[in-house]
């Protein structure tokens, strides 16, 4: 798919975020890549070759065995990654469920 602006890709990237166990493993793999990167500048350098690991790992791993769709990072890194920390950013803010039903997305129900 070809998107011509972040404005374009957003909507598209929230339905690829439609189940909130797939949101939340985002919001757990960068808070550990942040904690790594903070770690790489007060303990030692190497731990910033965790960051992309660890913030990818728990998205792809949403993405193949929660979500079931590939990540959209594999066709659009940048706008995935800025888009990611929207999310993130909205996710802190308790703004997500808002912005999914603003956009006509109906977050699935969970049974938890």
């Amino acid at each position: 798919m070809n998107f011509r602006s972040f404005e374009e890709f957003w909507p598209f990237y929230v339905m690829q975020h439609s189940n909130p166990l797939t949101r939340r493993w985002h919001f757990i793999g960068i808070i550990a890549s942040i904690v790594a990167l903070m770690c790489s500048i007060l303990i030692n350098w190497w731990f910033v070759a965790l960051v992309p690991l660890l913030g990818y790992g728990f998205a792809w791993y949403s993405h193949f065995f929660v979500e079931g769709n590939v990540p959209a990072s594999f066709g659009h890194p940048l706008w995935s990654f800025l888009c990611d920390l929207k999310m993130f950013s909205l996710m802190l803010t308790g703004s997500m469920e808002r912005e999914m039903k603003r956009l006509g997305k109906r977050p699935l129900l969970q049974l938890s």
